[in-house]
């Protein structure tokens, strides 16, 4: 009988927090590593490099080749809205947020808008190569059982 009352007791109490509904929310507000993205735009590239995870950092610092200089041109100026590119391998910097990139991956584009929380990923990463394994039911014959199911 005393667990019943206790059980009872436990319920009311968890009645109670639902009830009050305090949803203990975020701010909407972006911050990357304690900066917002208007922080994170004015800074310059050596500063930008001690924010970035150690992939990304290592990568910028490296010399770029051909075609990811010039996608990294065509994504810095200002006139360009949307692009399109087989360059995988570029890592995103904040002067990139609100473009809009279509990235292809081995058969067809991928579109995406690049979002702040992107930051630091590579290009690549938005556009995935492999599909999902989809299996459809056992084949005729594939099994004993399989003999006896009825065709449709």
């Amino acid at each position: 009988m005393a667990q019943n009352k206790q059980a009872s007791v436990k319920s009311i109490k968890r009645r109670a927090r639902k009830s009050q509904k305090v949803v203990m929310g975020r701010s909407k507000e972006f911050h990357f590593k304690g900066l917002s993205l208007e922080e994170l735009q004015a800074l310059p590239m050596d500063k930008l490099l001690e924010v970035l995870p150690a992939r990304a950092r290592r990568s910028l610092k490296r010399e770029n080749n051909h075609e990811q200089t010039v996608l990294y041109n065509k994504l810095a100026s200002a006139e360009v809205k949307e692009l399109k590119t087989h360059v995988r391998d570029v890592i995103i910097l904040p002067k990139f947020v609100g473009k809009v990139v279509e990235v292809y991956n081995g058969n067809s584009y991928i579109k995406f808008e690049i979002r702040p929380d992107m930051i630091g990923h590579y290009l690549g990463e938005f556009a995935p190569t492999r599909k999902e394994v989809k299996h459809s039911g056992p084949g005729v014959g594939a099994t004993r059982s399989s003999k006896f199911m009825p065709l449709k």
